[in-house]
């Protein structure tokens, strides 16, 4: 069975996880942040929904630069709502899944590069950008997520079993 075809249930699962996740966050706390260093409600719930782009990025390009010509590249507009914030998700989502599911073994083994300023920070077969920067690093956020909702006394959702909003199992 090719890589990709294995992965398709996970990913299917965390991105179900990811939309159950997104669709809780409450348009009057867009601007609610847990501390001065942290970032708001709607940059995270931003950010979450558009990193399953990423996979594309990683599939159709050899290298990414964080800051090409040392200038950071301007952010994706703020979604404004949580509708916006859910169609861009689906959006990335669905574009995401189609990438994954056509792509081959061999081009999973192939290097990808992360750059800043033209200068190499790593280089990793995209499998393992795959997984290590783009899936657990949406679960990551994910969860921080799920603490903001929390400190909101928004119900947090079962992600992998119930949460202590959600009824037990059987």
């Amino acid at each position: 069975m090719p890589i990709a075809q294995a992965m398709l249930p996970e990913f299917d699962q965390e991105m179900a996880n990811t939309r159950k996740t997104l669709e809780r966050v409450p348009e009057g706390k867009f601007d609610w942040k847990p501390h001065p260093k942290s970032g708001t409600m709607v940059w995270l719930a931003g950010h979450v929904a558009n990193l399953p782009s990423w996979i594309n990025s990683t599939f159709d390009q050899d290298s990414f630069d964080l800051e090409p010509g040392g200038v950071q590249p301007t952010p994706p507009p703020m979604p404004k709502t949580t509708a916006e914030i859910l169609a861009m998700f689906d959006k990335n989502r669905d574009a995401a899944r189609k990438s994954l599911a056509a792509v081959s073994d061999e081009h999973l083994m192939k290097s990808w590069t992360l750059l800043k300023n033209g200068k190499a920070l790593l280089t990793l077969p995209r499998i393992a950008v795959l997984r290590g920067f783009i899936l657990n690093h949406m679960i990551h956020h994910r969860a921080q997520l799920c603490v903001y909702l929390r400190m909101n006394d928004v119900p947090v959702p079962g992600l992998y079993g119930p949460s202590a909003d959600e009824a037990s199992f059987g």
